[in-house]
This record gives structure tokens, sequence and C-alpha cells, in this order.
């Protein structure tokens, strides 16, 4: 299987689903997940059985137990990512703040700046450092991934300072394409086209 990140987003939206079932519920089949969620029956069984490793029975369908806990060491639920924050600004410290990265091992242990106002403060416990101090974390503190958040005239500089410190993967906020050796991988989150795409969608349904 070609594991894309669409595939990877449809295993987090199964795992969703399936954590949201009532107790009661200890069995499902692939084909209530697909019909629940508006995908293909065909495709659901496939990338959960992929992913989990287990096949359905017929009539009773997976242990939903089971099913969850093979979901979430696929998708690394269970291991530990130490990660970094570069670029205290609003967003930043919005990812600074938020709760939800631990239930996917992602633990967020300081955060860079290169603004005097902001050094020295700390944001959900974590401690906002100067961008100068960043070679030294990266030596003191094993670090996994860099959550990148500059502007864009200072990105690839950055990005190029988080290589030289090992660093292997990047999630960048900022848009703009980003050059990295091989072995290194950067992924974008682009929130300008996800909201392309939500206006396009509203601007569609108003001609309907």
């Amino acid at each position: 299987m070609n594991l894309t990140l669409t595939v990877f987003r449809r295993l987090s939206l199964y795992l969703h689903y399936l954590k949201q079932l009532p107790p009661e519920v200890t069995r499902i089949s692939a084909t209530t997940v697909a019909n629940e969620l508006g995908l293909g029956e065909v495709l659901v069984r496939k990338e959960l059985s992929f992913a989990s490793g287990a096949v359905g029975r017929p009539k009773t369908g997976y242990v939903v137990a089971t099913l969850i806990h093979a979901l979430e060491n696929f998708l690394g639920y269970h291991n530990h990512c130490r990660a970094i924050v570069v670029g205290a600004n609003s967003l930043g410290r919005a990812l600074m703040n938020y709760d939800e990265f631990s239930d996917y091992g992602l633990y967020v242990t300081a955060a860079f700046d290169d603004r005097e106002s902001v050094i020295g403060q700390f944001e959900a416990g974590h401690p906002v450092l100067s961008l100068d101090d960043l070679e030294q974390f990266c030596r003191q503190q094993p670090t996994d991934l860099a959550i990148l958040n500059v502007p864009k005239g200072d990105a690839q500089a950055v990005c190029d300072r988080l290589v030289a410190c090992g660093l292997r993967a990047i999630w960048s906020f900022v848009p703009i394409a980003l050059k990295v050796p091989e072995g290194v991988k950067v992924h974008y989150e682009n929130m300008a086209a996800s909201l392309a795409l939500l206006t396009h969608h509203l601007r569609s349904a108003e001609e309907d």
C-alpha cells in the first residue's frame, strides 16, 4: 500500500471515530465504519487490515479495543517525540498550548525566538529561549522534530540550522518550499490552501 498523507489522515479519522464509540460497542465491521464516515467499504477494509495487521471476522468484525490499540501503534501514538517550536508568535504560542499533542506522543520541550520581548517567558510551562541558544540546546536536549513558524525571509536559514543540529523532521507552517538534504522530511501545513478549499466549497454551494 502506498502510504500517502491522505491514507494517514483517513487512519487517524478511523481511530477518532472508534474512540467515540460507546463502551457497549465491542465489535465493529468495516462496513459500519465506511457507512458512518461516508467512505468506500473496500477501501476501509483494506486500510484497516493493513494498519492493524488483523482481518475482521465475517459477521463479527473487528474487536474495537484491539483495533484502537493497533491503529495507535501504527500511527506512532505510543512513541515519544520531543519537539521544539521555532517562532513564539501567536500561532507558535497556540501550538505550545495544544494539550492534545501528548495524545499523539508529541511533547514540546521549548520554543525559540529572536525577539527580546518574548525571550525568557514561559508558555504552557515551556520556556521561550533565544534563537542564539538553538544549537546548544539541541546538543544538550535530544530533539526529534521542529515546528517551524518564522517569517518567510528567515525560514531557509533557520531550516539550515535545524538540519545542522541533526533534526530530521520539520513541520513547517511557513508558506514557502524549503531546501533540505536527503533524509530530512518536511511536512507543510498550508493553512492558506485549506482556507481556499473551504471558500471554494462555499462559492460552489452558493452557485448550486
